[in-house]
């Protein structure tokens, strides 16, 4: 089975408060699964990768053997297609728990998307930050 992540995470203040936001879909576009939590404080970047995190863990709960992660986070993308060397230390064990998701799909690939294109997830993580104030 093929999913297809649509994760954001955001933080208002960078740090500061955070939220993310996740769409799980099938190949068809058909909603499989949302995810909408407050995370507590956070950069932005950390709460993209827990975004992608959460979307991840859903993905193996549902038997995806092939995920396509969409992130609107350049800085994401590129360090996790090695293109970037991940530098920040509050960064690296988030990286290091996705690389090590990584090997529970036959398949994965992770590419950035315009904001645009990731409004549902924005939504979500939006949604998390205000439930959290």
């Amino acid at each position: 089975m093929k999913i297809i992540i649509h994760s954001d995470g955001g933080a208002r203040g960078n740090p500061g408060p955070a939220g993310i936001g996740v769409l799980l879909t099938n190949e068809q576009g058909v909603s499989v699964a949302e995810i909408s939590n407050f995370i507590g404080r956070a950069t932005n970047n950390q709460a993209e990768y827990q975004a992608l995190l959460a979307g991840l863990e859903k993905a193996k709960s549902l038997g995806a053997e092939e995920v396509v992660c969409r992130l609107d986070s350049e800085l994401v993308v590129k360090q996790l297609n090695h293109e970037y060397k991940v530098k920040n230390k509050d960064l690296a064990p988030l990286f290091l728990k996705v690389h090590n998701l990584i090997t529970s799909f036959k398949k994965i690939s992770f590419q950035h998307v315009p904001r645009e294109m990731n409004k549902e997830a924005d939504k979500l993580a939006n949604e998390a930050m205000d439930r959290g104030k």
